[in-house]
């Protein structure tokens, strides 16, 4: 018996190329101390008076099965969060409550594509989007970015890969590189997608976490709002990575459409976690900013750290928990520094052509380590790359 093609080729069949941070992991099973500057998980946890919410709503008896788009209560605060935010009209009917952003990401990819379909997302790109994409039986395609260009997208990059193809994915602030698209980037992808039909998703999981510059919503601009499935999270904004929790906002008719997939598939999220979430999102701004204060912190140690040397440049990383760091001027390649600078100092970076072709030659430093060691581990990698290029 064979299982299906669709989920034996979720990975495409190759590597997936974190094959350094299984390295890490297995020295530090070995007993080898790693500083990890790896994957984007909080070095703080979920705040105490959350999961105090989620038991009392436990022990009250939220235990049972919840509305499955989601508890009016909890639709209700993430449209008027997001209103508040982009300005856009928006009611419960345009929200979906999903298990955390991954499950919204899939779940929207099946509301706008059919089987062999071509979907559309830019390079580098979080490491699970071209696997979710097959995984609903679409094409993934990826759209260059460059590095000279700061990792924004050209519109005429995404408009001549366009042709016949039915969706496109974006991520800002963006995961790996921390960037975040400008108006005119924003309003190019507008265009291209009014020129050619597409569904934009847009990946905004990040949108508390702004250093500099502004983040806009690509739904708010003219002529999106009909066109454009938001994907949203608690597990950024409010170190809820574990409770698995996020939602999509969309079109009301799209809602429908997934409220039904969720009813086939998902059957909703636990009532007492959507209780926790409400009562995290009535908090208002302090507890997003405590989450994301140690990130603007060590973005700005990292400026720094990074300031006056020509080994390592730094992308603008203007959001996000992520640096973008350039070692072309090494002779490595991304794979090959991340390797060597774990064998040589015991630091774990991910390369940057584990997230595509467009970022070989960097690596992605998560800034999820307590300020001394980040400094620390900063310091050591610089010096290690200017002892390359002597």
């Amino acid at each position: 018996m064979e299982i299906s093609h669709r989920i034996t080729n979720i990975t495409g069949g190759g590597s997936d190329g974190w094959d350094v941070f299984y390295r890490a992991r297995r020295m530090i099973a070995d007993g080898i101390a790693v500083l990890e500057l790896t994957i984007g998980e909080h070095d703080i946890r979920t705040h105490p008076a959350i999961l105090d919410a989620m038991h009392k709503a436990a022990t009250s008896g939220h235990t049972g099965y919840a509305m499955v788009p989601g508890t009016l209560a909890l639709r209700t605060a993430v449209a008027a969060r997001v209103q508040a935010r982009t300005g856009v009209p928006t009611t419960p009917a345009n929200v979906l409550i999903t298990p955390g952003g991954q499950a919204a990401l899939f779940a929207a990819h099946l509301a706008v594509c059919d089987e062999g379909d071509t979907a559309l997302f830019l390079d580098p790109y979080y490491a699970t989007y071209p696997g979710t994409i097959r995984g609903i039986g679409a094409v993934p395609k990826p759209v260059q970015t460059r590095a000279e260009d700061d990792f924004q997208p050209r519109a005429r990059d995404i408009a001549a890969a366009a042709r016949g193809a039915r969706s496109l994915l974006i991520n800002s602030p963006n995961n790996p590189t921390g960037v975040i698209y400008t108006r005119d980037t924003l309003d190019g992808i507008a265009q291209v997608c009014r020129d050619h039909d597409l569904w934009l998703i847009s990946d905004e999981v990040y949108d508390t976490q702004v250093w500099a510059s502004d983040h806009i919503s690509p739904r708010a601009l003219p002529g999106m709002a009909d066109r454009t499935l938001v994907i949203g999270s608690m597990s950024k904004s409010h170190a809820m990575t574990g409770s698995r929790i996020g939602w999509i906002v969309a079109p009301e008719a799209v809602i429908t459409h997934l409220t039904n997939l969720a009813t086939h598939t998902t059957y909703g999220v636990p009532g007492y976690i959507q209780d926790a979430a409400l009562f995290a999102l009535d908090q208002g701004p302090w507890l997003e900013d405590e989450v994301g204060a140690p990130f603007r912190r060590r973005r700005d140690l990292a400026q720094r750290v990074l300031a006056g040397q020509t080994a390592v440049r730094s992308v603008p990383s203007d959001g996000a928990m992520y640096l973008m760091l350039d070692i072309r001027a090494t002779g490595l390649t991304g794979e090959g520094f991340a390797n060597a600078l774990l064998d040589a100092e015991q630091i774990a970076v991910m390369p940057g052509e584990s997230f595509g072709r467009s970022a070989a030659g960097h690596i992605r430093v998560a800034m999820t380590i307590d300020d001394d060691r980040f400094e620390a581990a900063l310091t050591r990698l610089v010096a290690f790359a200017q002892g390359l290029i002597r």
